[in-house]
């Protein structure tokens, strides 16, 4: 039934090494990801030897420097990567995001002897990352997390529990914010922590309803010592590094949300034109035209908020707004989407035969994960009128 092959995205890429990247992006979704995403998600099986792929092929550090192995992309193409590999499979989309969130603090905040010593493993030397804010009492209010290290000579000591950790458990290094100081966002630190370090150990992966084959755990820190050369900026810089990482990674979740939902377009359009009722394919039937119409342009919409934004960071302009909107409207329109997909496809949408339902199911969490949508709504009201009156 499905008979029309997907169209390319036409992408306005700012060099000839940019397309050659996104072809290179392409040719690795379409033999190594999408082929294997269905079976893979419903068992519940991470794709460790795709990311080992990605680092080898330089698309794990595309937007840090290239002396430490980064790829010195802009963010206007590194997204776009990222929107390619989401449609492929949302599991290695946000895994890419989440590592390069991981990486962030350390290439941005980090020693150069830091970044001499750790970035290129990271970059692309096989490594894998992970990023530990939240906590099981504080999620959104991330300023209150209770994890505490405490210095003891060179090393500090880490004890707490992070939650909701993106490749919980089978990262090689963890990015931490842990409290050295007092209540609130001034007593924050950030530490860069080893996966084979004494006393870290991981939960079980949640149960989720999409996106199987990532998992999310909680992370146990129980007597963790880190020296403190893996301390990363000034003690009490971690919550604004944390807040600076996520500006960032909210653009990637956004380019994810629209890899998604521009799978779950083309997979409707490839069943409403090969679809037979009445005698003709029912994509000649105005409510469905209309219904793909509107799916598209806002698909559309979406790309050109988080280009835009994109394009802002990349002039080193402040951005962190825009990174709202796009994260807002990037995820409210892949949940939209796609449950527009699964209507189009109708009784087979609901069914794991076809993939509509398994974007639907994927969606979802990209409007809580990096905040929640509504978070973003409060940031960006906060841009326009001020902080709210106590």
């Amino acid at each position: 039934m499905l008979e029309r092959a997907p169209q390319p995205v036409e992408r306005q890429l700012p060099t000839d090494e940019a397309r050659d990247l996104i072809s290179l992006v392409r040719d690795i979704a379409q033999r190594e990801i999408a082929p294997k995403a269905a079976e893979e998600e419903d068992a519940g099986r991470f794709p460790r030897e795709v990311f080992t792929l990605l680092s080898e092929s330089g698309l794990l550090g595309l937007p840090y420097d290239s002396e430490y192995g980064g790829g010195e992309q802009p963010y206007e193409v590194y997204l776009q990567v990222l929107e390619e590999l989401g449609a492929a499979r949302l599991t290695v989309g946000l895994g890419v995001s989440v590592h390069t969130l991981a990486s962030y603090a350390l290439a941005a905040y980090g020693t150069k002897e830091q970044q001499v010593e750790h970035l290129p493993a990271m970059l692309g030397g096989g490594l894998l990352g992970a990023y530990c804010l939240s906590e099981p009492s504080s999620g959104s209010d991330a300023a209150s997390l209770r994890t505490r290290a405490v210095r003891d000579g060179d090393d500090w000591v880490i004890n707490g529990t992070k939650a909701w950790i993106t490749h919980g458990g089978i990262a090689d290094f963890y990015t931490v914010m842990a409290r050295t100081g007092a209540d609130g966002p001034r007593g924050i630190t950030a530490f860069l922590v080893p996966a084979d370090a004494e006393g870290l150990g991981a939960a079980a992966p949640e149960k989720k309803m999409g996106m199987k084959g990532s998992p999310t755990a909680q992370v146990n820190f129980d007597g963790v010592r880190v020296s403190d050369a893996r301390r990363i900026g000034e003690e009490g810089q971690g919550f604004a590094i944390a807040l600076s990482a996520l500006d960032s990674g909210r653009l990637g979740i956004a380019a994810c949300a629209i890899g998604v939902a521009q799978a779950a377009l083309d997979a409707a359009v490839a069943y409403a034109t090969g679809r037979q009722q009445f005698g003709r394919p029912i994509a000649d039937f105005q409510g469905l035209r209309f219904m793909l119409a509107d799916m598209a342009t806002q698909i559309e919409a979406g790309r050109a908020l988080y280009l835009s934004a994109a394009r802002l960071r990349d002039a080193g302009r402040p951005f962190a707004k825009q990174a709202a909107m796009a994260k807002l409207h990037c995820t409210d329109t892949a949940m939209k989407v796609t449950v527009d997909a699964v209507q189009v496809l109708g009784g087979y949408g609901y069914t794991a035969d076809f993939p509509a339902e398994r974007y639907l199911r994927e969606a979802k969490v990209l409007q809580i994960v990096e905040g929640t949508n509504q978070i973003q709504r409060m940031v960006i009201a906060r841009h326009l009128a001020g902080p709210e009156t106590r």
